[in-house]
């Protein structure tokens, strides 16, 4: 259809065997409202390790991973009027379910209540091409490497959105646990946005080091057991305003909390399996904290960073720290597993 060949190069991930593989697959049609989007780059992300390590089952025995792709469209189905061949997008890691309360009263993707993830519920990009619903794309300037593009899909995006979450306010203090790509990303926006002091939490010294680069007023190991002393002098013991935990775990999550001063705010955006233990409830009632779970983004939000990026305003050019190409999909998952080189996102290219 439209030109598209009968096969492509795809990476499988077999929920049972947790083997994954390259092989050949058929090249998926649109149906009625979707494009064919041609992939130029997908990321490989934290939360795609945790499918393969078997901490989330797909909803598919054998599913193609990747959520953070951009490319062009290569072909449109029935009903898509706005979208042409050629044209250069990115894609949203998620779809409206079509069936729940807010799908049927025509909410869409900002508001649906059981959003389908792409890579988790249906094939996503580590591919030659995905297919996805016409209302999940976002046009990227020629002048806008799609290498980059792709990086806003997730990695960038979901800490926009957690901005947005919290009601961020400038001047406001920011701490936030774990500087792999949601965290340095978010060092680089609460920057942007006007947070004030920004403290960034991680034990990897490469990782603080990066983080003061790109913006962080203060770089601590949360390990140091002088920590939370550290952040009370930083904060004049008034504690901070926001908190971002991006690691997922119990420990980081109570540590952030603990650092909260009063109304503060507390957004859970990396995943794990952890079981939570927050503490004492009379202490979230005195001091009034909110604790507030984050995933995704708004397609506003992925319109805004496409705006940031293409003004000059946002420069993620340093979080590409590779670029593999997909049959090297494997040891993409090796590097970011084993944190070679520190990366921020290591990119497959088809």
């Amino acid at each position: 259809m439209g030109g598209l060949p009968a096969t492509m190069r795809a990476a499988r991930f077999d929920a049972e065997t947790k083997a994954l593989t390259v092989e050949t697959v058929p090249v998926p049609a649109p149906g009625r409202g979707e494009v064919v989007v041609r992939v130029a780059a997908c990321g490989i992300c934290h939360s795609d390790l945790t499918q393969l390590d078997g901490h989330f089952t797909p909803r598919l025995p054998v599913i193609t991973p990747g959520h953070e792709t951009a490319g062009t469209v290569a072909a449109v189905g029935d009903e898509v009027d706005f979208w042409a061949p050629g044209d250069r997008v990115v894609v949203a890691a998620g779809r409206p379910c079509g069936s729940c309360r807010e799908c049927r009263h025509g909410g869409g993707i900002d508001a649906c209540e059981r959003l389908e993830i792409m890579a988790f519920d249906y094939d996503g990009a580590w591919a030659e091409y995905v297919v996805t619903p016409a209302t999940t794309l976002v046009g990227v300037p020629e002048h806008v490497p799609l290498e980059q593009a792709a990086v806003l899909a997730d990695a960038v995006s979901t800490p926009y959105g957690a901005l947005d979450t919290v009601g961020l306010r400038v001047a406001e203090s920011v701490g936030i646990w774990g500087l792999g790509g949601l965290g340095t990303h978010l060092v680089q926006l609460t920057r942007i946005s006007g947070a004030s002091p920004i403290v960034a939490l991680d034990p990897l010294p490469a990782a603080r080091e990066r983080a003061l680069g790109l913006g962080a007023d203060f770089v601590l190991d949360p390990l140091d057991d002088a920590t939370p002393e550290r952040l009370a002098e930083i904060t004049d013991g008034h504690g901070l305003d926001v908190a971002f935990d991006c690691v997922g775990r119990a420990s980081s999550i109570a540590q952030a909390d603990r650092a909260l001063g009063h109304r503060g705010r507390l957004a859970l955006v990396g995943m794990s399996p952890d079981k939570l233990t927050l503490g004492a409830e009379m202490n979230f009632v005195r001091g009034r904290h909110t604790v507030v779970g984050h995933l995704g983004y708004r397609m506003s939000h992925l319109v805004d960073l496409v705006e940031l990026v293409a003004r000059g305003r946002l420069d993620v050019s340093g979080s590409i720290s590779a670029v593999l190409p997909l049959e090297e999909a494997a040891d993409g998952v090796r590097r970011l597993r084993e944190h070679e080189g520190n990366p921020i996102r290591v990119l497959l290219k088809p």
